[in-house]
């Protein structure tokens, strides 16, 4: 079904807030973010989000992590996020169990290898990967063990081991491979079980693996390019994005009721 008709050109980072037990998402090509109720618009690319209050997200634009009050419209800058490329944005982004926030770049026109993976922890930003074409997938297990992520070019998802504050801790080794059935990768979430829920850009769906990497079963949307899920106990949100298809419903965010277990998003500590 359709949760909200607003056709996104660039719909992402869909927020389930686990306290006002709500929908946040973004349009990135729109500048803007919404709500069910309330779009807030920006003067640059905006693409994904962590929650440090009720009132409070932590928001990722082109050029900077900045905290934003939900009631007064409030910005403050955090730090810089590549203000000095202006031809890369944000892209995926999600809070990690110990506080921090992970945020991927790429360039605006997709152009390879230029964007990286970041992490925002006790103030400072700290590069983690480089040499990404497009950030995506950036999730956690809930036992805490890995993350992962995509460069949704090489249709892998990486899982890569994390130490016990959170940072890499070896190498990332290939832990989904979507290659020979010629799926892109793009958001993804896990849940409880450490199940992983993966948008799949351009075959309609979000696609459900276990911890081995093994197919459990494909949820299907009425737009093809469905772009990132997010999980509540009511069941699976999906964006979707309407740029360069003329489909009814693309770009339009989608939910469908399940009987999930969903991880509650990490508040962020900054």
């Amino acid at each position: 079904m359709i949760f909200d008709e607003r056709a996104c050109a660039l719909g992402e980072g869909p927020l389930w807030h686990p306290l006002r037990q709500e929908l946040f998402w973004f349009d990135i090509l729109g500048k803007a973010l919404y709500s069910s109720t309330k779009t807030w618009q920006f003067s640059e690319h905006v693409s994904a989000a962590g929650w440090m209050s009720e009132t409070q997200l932590l928001i990722a634009s082109e050029t900077a992590l900045f905290t934003f009050d939900l009631e007064t419209d409030v910005r403050e800058n955090v730090t810089e996020l590549e203000a000095d490329l202006p031809d890369n944005r944000s892209n995926d982004g999600r809070a990690d169990p110990w506080g921090g926030f992970w945020i991927g770049t790429m360039g605006k026109k997709a152009q390879p290898k230029a964007g990286s993976i970041y992490r925002l922890f006790e103030g400072r930003l700290h590069r983690l990967f480089t040499d990404i074409t497009i950030s995506n997938a950036i999730c956690f297990a809930p036992d805490k063990s890995c993350a992962y992520f995509t460069d949704t070019a090489t249709k892998q998802i990486m899982r890569v081991p994390l130490d016990d504050a959170g940072w890499p801790n070896g190498a990332p080794a290939v832990h989904l491979d979507l290659t020979a059935q010629g799926l892109n990768p793009d958001g993804a979430v896990t849940d409880t079980n450490g199940n992983l829920w993966v948008a799949q850009w351009g075959a309609s769906r979000v696609a459900v693996y276990d911890p081995t990497g093994d197919f459990i079963e494909a949820h299907e949307f009425s737009a093809s390019q469905v772009s990132c899920p997010a999980l509540s106990d009511q069941g699976l949100f999906a964006t979707s994005a309407a740029v360069d298809v003329t489909e009814t419903d693309g770009g339009k965010t989608f939910f469908k009721p399940l009987n999930v277990s969903p991880q509650l998003e990490h508040q962020v500590k900054v």
